[in-house]
């Protein structure tokens, strides 16, 4: 059985432009050149770079635009934040501009996504024996799937042409709360605008992303929205005790994007697993079980471990390398083999085989 791990959530573009990463480095060298900088300050050490990919099999990822609104702007430093529709679509140009950059300097590394056609020759270059990164041989590319986060940058539903046209092929209405509809820390149902734009987006063949969307927002775009639906990061609300968030999956959001066919795909952050947790609680105290619970949470909800798939990050990860330790712990609680290749990444890509197109 080929496995891959496809990984529905990484920021590459806002790390890139914001703190200058190269991923095409090793997580151990990006954390050296990194030490005592302003990155590592506020972003923490790295979990990512392409020979880490490699030894993991992480074969594809869904790579956002993302920026937030002025009113989320973190301090001086926090540089992709837009204050008006002008700024956010000029900042969402230059991130896609940037994964632009990344797969034409780099194509032995990376390559943007496109259709299905892309999604089978990026699958069979993978499927090829004989790759070991870590010993220097040629490694294979890494797919881009581009995910716009937060869809201010969308300024009439028109505008959605242009975007799928440079590679968008997934779009998230929220983040913080949008003119869309509610988000993160800002409750608020759909709005005309929201509805809007999800008929824009099923015209063209964009998937949904309810990730971020509170739950009312959520729950009326899993009814209208007649595509694809995910939530590409969002864990399950329900073992989160004592949350007050709107920003997890509430029981009736996830029996919804099951019954949809939709997938779930769990944040390893550890404020995400443990609510409460901080820094000074230490590493230890969260750990891949606590990952285990909330994918077997949602495999149980849907009946079995389709619809689930994986981002990354606790005690036991130094690099995305490291999800494969999950494989064990899903084992021990009765997954077999064909189960665990789902979660890791065979259901995305069987959403990849359904949502794309046949070519661009």
């Amino acid at each position: 059985m080929i496995n891959y791990l496809i990984d529905a959530h990484q920021d590459l573009a806002w790390n890139m432009l914001t703190f200058g990463r190269d991923y095409t480095r090793p997580a151990a060298e990006t954390r050296r050149l990194e030490h005592g900088s302003l990155a590592r300050r506020e972003n923490g050490d790295t979990l990512l770079g392409w020979p880490e990919y490699q030894q993991g099999r992480v074969a594809l990822v869904f790579a956002t635009l993302f920026a937030a609104p002025l009113r989320r702007k973190e301090g001086e430093w926090d540089t992709q934040v837009y204050g008006s529709l002008a700024q956010a679509r000029k900042l969402y140009s230059a991130q896609l501009d940037a994964y632009h950059r990344l797969v034409d300097e780099h194509p032995d590394k990376f390559q943007l996504v496109l259709d299905r056609t892309g999604l089978e020759n990026l699958l069979a270059h993978w499927e090829e024996p004989g790759t070991d990164a870590a010993g220097g041989e040629p490694g294979h590319p890494v797919g881009l799937v581009i995910l716009m986060e937060g869809a201010e940058a969308v300024g009439e539903p028109e505008e959605l042409e242009q975007w799928w046209a440079r590679g968008v092929r997934l779009i998230g209405p929220a983040w913080a709360g949008t003119r869309f509809c509610g988000g993160t820390r800002e409750p608020g149902p759909l709005t005309p605008e929201g509805f809007a734009l999800l008929e824009g987006m099923a015209e063209l063949g964009f998937t949904l992303d309810i990730s971020h969307m509170d739950e009312k927002a959520a729950l009326q775009a899993l009814d209208a929205y007649p595509l694809q639906v995910i939530a590409s990061h969002s864990n399950a609300a329900a073992l989160l005790k004592g949350t007050d968030s709107n920003r997890f999956l509430t029981d009736p959001v996830l029996h919804s994007l099951l019954e949809r066919g939709g997938i779930a795909g769990v944040v390893p952050f550890n404020k995400f697993l443990v609510w409460g947790w901080s820094p000074e609680d230490g590493r230890q105290a969260v750990t891949l079980k606590h990952v285990a619970d909330q994918i077997d949470y949602i495999c149980q909800m849907a009946g079995d471990a389709r619809g689930f798939g994986l981002q990354a990050v606790p005690a036991e990860i130094d690099t995305i390398a490291d999800v494969h330790k999950l494989s064990p712990l899903l084992s021990e609680r009765g997954y077999t083999e064909e189960d665990i290749a789902a979660i890791l990444g065979g259901n995305w890509l069987s959403l990849l085989k359904q949502s794309l197109p046949d070519s661009a």
